[in-house]
């Protein structure tokens, strides 16, 4: 977390005054505008949206689409690249059996979920701000989506990531029969 709040007040420290406005501005629909009106800095924004489940370490997904939309590229990659550092060491702490299951379930499952793999990711609970990044950037491939998607929760996951909840999730949403076919593969 102490990383992330380093990054967030980085990021504020580069922001001018008009992209705070334009942030503000963004942000109009998840924060009211009184408490808008006592933002003075990027801090100040970025605290209200962490207090509203907007953004988090393992969330930046709404971050960085707002710094892209008011043309900040050059932040919203400084965040993509601590999003992707925080996926890579996420990733080296999960023991290699739970890796190599995982593996195997994804594999599966882009196999299987075809056009209703969005309700699969929300029952994972996968914002639905990175859900839309996620499409933008595979506008054309249901499975790198799919993919894309699976990868992001084991990343919010880390060490907690389990195929089991896959399979779950993928109950809760009548896949059943893929459901069935994933803990086939994981017995082999």
């Amino acid at each position: 977390m102490v990383a992330f709040l380093d990054l967030l007040h980085t990021v504020s420290q580069k922001l001018k005054g008009d992209d705070l406005k334009a942030l503000k501005f963004l942000c109009g629909d998840k924060i009211g505008k009184k408490k808008l009106e006592s933002v003075e800095s990027g801090t100040d924004l970025f605290s209200l949206l962490i207090e509203l489940n907007e953004i988090s370490a393992n969330n930046t997904s709404f971050l960085q689409e707002i710094l892209n939309r008011v043309r900040r590229h050059d932040l919203a990659d400084e965040v993509k690249r601590f999003d992707d550092s925080a996926c890579d060491s996420s990733s080296e702490v999960l023991d290699q059996k739970e890796k190599d299951r995982l593996e195997i379930a994804y594999k599966v499952i882009c196999g299987q979920v075809g056009k209703n793999w969005k309700m699969l990711a929300r029952k994972l609970k996968i914002p639905e701000a990175k859900l839309d990044a996620i499409v933008q950037a595979n506008p054309y491939d249901l499975q790198e989506q799919l993919m894309q998607s699976l990868m992001y929760w084991q990343k919010t996951k880390g060490v907690a990531a389990k195929a089991e909840d896959l399979v779950q999730a993928l109950k809760l949403c009548q896949m059943n029969l893929v459901a069935d076919y994933v803990m086939l593969q994981l017995d082999k």
